[in-house]
C-alpha cells in the first residue's frame, strides 16, 4: 500500500497541483470551488480505477501505445498551459458552464498517462485480495490527498488578492508548459526506443 501511495503521490503531486487549481477556479465562488475539487478527485479516481482494471484491454483495442497516451496528453496540457501563461484562462474560466474539473484537472492533470500507466503497472501484479486491497488503498489515499490539498487551499486564494491569483496563474502556466513538455519528450523518447 505504501509503495503505491508514495508512487502516485509523487506523480500527482498534490502539493504541485494546489497553484494550478487555484488558478484555474479564481474568480468562482467558494462554493463552486470546493465543488470543482471534489469533482475532479472523483473524475480522477473513476479514470485511475477503470485504467487499473481494463487499460490494457482499452489500449489494446484501439491500438494505443503508452507512449502515444503519455503525448496526447502531453499535448493537452500544453494548450492549457498556454491559456494559462498568456491571460486566456477566462476563456476556460469565466464561462459558468466550462467545468475545469473535469479538464484539465481531473484528467490529464490529476490522472495522467504517468498515474495511469503507474496504476497499470500495479494492477498487472495483484496476485492476491491482500495485494488488491494494497493498491486500492493506497489509490484511494492519493485521492483523499489530492481533496484535503485541494479544498484546504482556497483560504489562500483570499490572501493572494487579484495581483498575487495574477502571479500564480503565470507560474502555473509555466510550470504546467514544463510538465507537458517533459510527457511529449518522455514519449517521443519511448517511441524511439520502441522503434
Amino acid at each position: 500500500m505504501i509503495e503505491v501511495f508514495v508512487t502516485l503521490f509523487v506523480i500527482m503531486d498534490p502539493v504541485g497541483t494546489v497553484p494550478i487549481f487555484l488558478a484555474l477556479t479564481s474568480g468562482r465562488s467558494a462554493l463552486t470551488a470546493r465543488r470543482a475539487a471534489w469533482q475532479a478527485v472523483t473524475v480522477s479516481f473513476v479514470v485511475i480505477a477503470v485504467f487499473g482494471f481494463f487499460g490494457q484491454q482499452i489500449l489494446g483495442y484501439l491500438h494505443i501505445s503508452l507512449p502515444a497516451l503519455q503525448a496526447a496528453g502531453g499535448l493537452l496540457l500544453l494548450l492549457v498551459a498556454l491559456q494559462l501563461l498568456t491571460g486566456q484562462e477566462e476563456e476556460m474560466t469565466a464561462n459558468a458552464n466550462t467545468n475545469v474539473a473535469l479538464v484539465p484537472l481531473g484528467t490529464p492533470l490529476l490522472a495522467g498517462p504517468g498515474a495511469i500507466v503507474a496504476t497499470m503497472v500495479f494492477a498487472r501484479q495483484v496476485d492476491a485480495f491482500g495485494d488488491f486491497s494494497a493498491v486500492g488503498l493506497g489509490v484511494i489515499g492519493v485521492h483523499v490527498t489530492l481533496w484535503l490539498a485541494m479544498r484546504f487551499s482556497l483560504p489562500i486564494l483570499r490572501l493572494l488578492r487579484e495581483s498575487g491569483v495574477l502571479l500564480v496563474t503565470r507560474i502555473s502556466g509555466l510550470l504546467l508548459s514544463a510538465i507537458a513538455v517533459q510527457m511529449v519528450a518522455d514519449a517521443v523518447r519511448a517511441f524511439i526506443e520502441a522503434g
